[in-house]
């Protein structure tokens, strides 16, 4: 597919599918694993990565890893394993609070598709807060001690990872991109739509329905103002086609029917 070229480039890549995306559980916070399948797209999406001629210098993860381990695996389809690495708390995927570790449809008959809905889609409504008898409560992983007091979420909706995000990139990705470096982010699906709706613009009632697939690059080519250079519906962005990425992103927003 041709595209524009930009002065700067910017890959985004949600992990591969997850053993709690297979088991269709809110997952959030939680450190599941990749699935084999997961596994194989995330070499297939450094493999694709490679078939367009593009090589990161650097990459920026979240601390999850599923996140991670897509990253490396892509890396070394590529042969690139060796470019440095920045990981932060901020590319996390967003905190589901109590929902973590719950059945999605389980979760819907309890508590009505209305509600559920409300949860997982509103812009600006969080989950319930995670409770100390969840078993599934991430909060206490030493990995997060790095977390300013005060910052670490007991939920989360879309606007809350937006906040989280925006300082992440003036300080962190702006940086790097204006560096003349090529980055490449590893992170979730809900990170991922965050630094979407900053970079395109897109207004707080649209982001919401936005379904990014699993292990699929999705490439963004930046002006030197670090704005995008065309003005493109996000499924243009990916590498594969538009119609393979639609397929895809309607899996993803089924997940809570299954």
């Amino acid at each position: 597919m041709a595209r524009t070229t930009g002065a700067h480039r910017l890959v985004l890549l949600r992990h591969g599918e997850s053993e709690w995306n297979q088991q269709n559980l809110f997952t959030g916070w939680w450190d599941a694993q990749l699935t084999e399948l997961g596994t194989a797209q995330a070499t297939a999406a450094g493999e694709l990565m490679t078939a367009n001629g593009i090589a990161p210098d650097v990459v920026h993860t979240s601390l999850q890893t599923r996140a991670i381990r897509t990253a490396e695996l892509a890396l070394a389809a590529m042969g690139r394993s060796w470019i440095p690495v920045r990981r932060d708390w901020r590319l996390n995927e967003r905190h589901y609070g109590d929902l973590t570790g719950r059945n999605k449809a389980d979760t819907t008959a309890r508590f009505g598709a209305e509600q559920v809905k409300i949860w997982r889609r509103s812009y600006d409504v969080r989950p319930p807060d995670i409770t100390p008898d969840n078993p599934f409560d991430p909060n206490a992983d030493e990995r997060y001690a790095q977390v300013p007091p005060g910052e670490l979420p007991l939920a989360e909706c879309l606007k809350d990872v937006v906040e989280r995000l925006g300082p992440y990139w003036d300080e962190v990705l702006a940086p790097d991109l204006r560096a003349g470096s090529t980055v490449l982010v590893g992170a979730h699906g809900n990170s991922l739509r965050a630094l979407v709706k900053l970079l395109d613009g897109i207004g707080d009632d649209a982001i919401v329905e936005l379904n990014i697939p699993t292990g699929e690059p999705l490439v963004y080519e930046l002006a030197g103002d670090l704005r995008p250079v065309d003005a493109v519906p996000v499924e243009e962005r990916y590498l594969r086609s538009a119609a393979e990425i639609r397929a895809a992103a309607e899996a993803v927003a089924k997940q809570a029917e299954a």
